[in-house]
């Protein structure tokens, strides 16, 4: 983590108003949350639309705070504790994250994309150590304030760093991009999510390709190619770095192909620019192109083939992602954290290749910020749902009915049900699973189906007639 002399952060900062008895005092870290900060922390207090960090600061000073960034137009109650005043404390702590980065001799890649980018940064971040010393996103640390916050967490002696970077609005990625100043940009795809605030796919595709506007000179960018839109925009840049293509097509730099499944992963081959079989230890299919994408940027990192595929098979995966949970005698597929079309269908097709279990049930909760078709979307979900690969669907919100609405259609009245709140629904989801079950649980963020996943632990199901 950071550690620096306020003299030093008062200079990275462009600040002001250090008493200059304060000036050799060090920090070590940065918090811009009281109710996690540790001793000897800068507590940096950001001003949102609903709340003010700066009502906080005697709190922070009480748990241990070593010094406080300020905005200037703040009152200060009190003069006789560290100071450094700034004109706004968000572009301050962007301001010492690019200049802690700018500091240290470390690579940096940048990874964003409408989907798969938590994945490739886990898988990305696996291959890596096993050559340097790597720092990567914790958790889902990859807006305004995520970002600045990782970069401050790296070590004096990181060698890679494995950045994600995500948006909702144009000109998100573009300051992400100039703060952390990649080595490396990846572009995983570009599709419809955040349509209903961003308006249109190009206006998307638009927001993603501004990780290339910190992209060092001598850099490289490496994107799907499969994706005409992607390959389209990113020609339109004329960038002059260096540029390399993943997907399944032959044209690409690197081209995989999915093999089979296996009880822990999947397999597939990378056809180009050698061919070599791997095992990941990832569910999905769709995990062929977050694979490819990693090796794409190992390979010009100059890993060798042999760690990559030790890196696949000791993935550290981000929580709530195709995460399989081995409960009481059934197993439960942990995909809660986010929901689109594409990603939904993934996770679907990802329980449907299971062929061990003699139960699936999918608990379906509302895709959020699909744009004014979202009750159309909802319902050719539900149409396409294969009554031949699940056994019950379970719907959560009022979005996913129209899911629960046109898959009774296969399934019939008696295997599917839907809710508007999780009480109920794990009622009926209880009496239903047996051992040897797996259950899918997705949904959008705003609907915290992780509290159903922590509820079904500890169940023990009845033992089928």
């Amino acid at each position: 983590m950071i550690k620096r002399s306020l003299k030093d952060i008062e200079r990275m900062v462009k600040g002001h108003g250090l008493d200059e008895k304060n000036q050799n005092l060090f920090i070590e870290g940065v918090s811009i949350d009281t109710r996690t900060i540790k001793a000897n922390q800068l507590y940096i207090p950001i001003k949102g639309e609903r709340f003010n960090g700066h009502d906080f600061i005697e709190e922070a000073i009480k748990k241990g705070a070593g010094a406080v960034l300020c905005n200037k137009d703040e009152p200060v109650k009190r003069r006789d504790f560290p100071f450094v005043f700034v004109d706004d404390t968000l572009l301050a702590i962007q301001e010492l994250a690019m200049e802690y980065r700018k500091e240290l001799p470390v690579k940096i890649i940048g990874i964003t994309g409408s989907n798969g980018k938590t994945s490739t940064k886990d898988i990305l971040a696996s291959i890596l150590k096993t050559k340097y010393k790597t720092h990567k996103t914790l958790g889902n640390l990859n807006n305004h304030l995520g970002v600045p916050l990782t970069l401050l967490q790296m070590e004096e002696d990181t060698e890679m760093a494995v950045i994600e970077m995500g948006m909702s609005a144009l000109g998100e990625i573009e300051t992400l991009s100039n703060v952390a100043l990649p080595d490396i940009a990846v572009i995983t795809n570009s599709t419809d999510v955040h349509i209903d605030t961003l308006g249109s796919v190009e206006n998307i595709l638009k927001a993603k390709l501004e990780i290339t506007a910190g992209l060092k000179d001598d850099g490289l960018l490496v994107y799907l190619g499969d994706s005409l839109s992607v390959y389209k925009g990113v020609e339109s840049l004329k960038l002059t770095q260096r540029k390399e293509t993943f997907g399944t097509k032959l044209n690409n730099d690197y081209v995989v192909k999915f093999t089979s499944v296996k009880k822990d992963g999947i397999c597939f081959e990378l056809k180009k620019p050698v061919y070599k079989n791997f095992f990941l230890s990832m569910f999905g299919k769709h995990q062929i192109y977050n694979g490819a994408a990693a090796i794409a940027v190992a390979r010009y990192l100059n890993v060798p083939y042999e760690l990559i595929e030790q890196g696949f098979s000791m993935i550290d995966s981000t929580g709530m992602r195709n995460e399989l949970i081995h409960g009481l005698g059934f197993d439960i597929l942990n995909d809660a954290y986010k929901s689109n079309a594409i990603s939904l269908r993934a996770a679907l097709e990802t329980i449907y290749s299971f062929k061990d279990y003699k139960k699936k049930i999918v608990v379906l909760g509302d895709m959020i910020g699909t744009g004014e078709n979202e009750v159309t979307i909802h319902e050719q979900i539900g149409e396409d749902i294969k009554p031949d690969e699940i056994d019950y669907v379970f719907t959560i919100g009022e979005l996913a009915q129209y899911i629960g609405i046109k898959s009774k259609v296969k399934l019939g009245d008696r295997k599917v049900f839907s809710f508007n709140n999780k009480k109920d629904l794990l009622k009926k989801l209880k009496e239903v699973i047996s051992k040897d079950t797996i259950v899918l649980v997705k949904g959008s963020r705003g609907l915290y189906l992780e509290e159903v996943v922590d509820n079904l632990k500890d169940f023990v199901p009845k033992i089928p007639s």
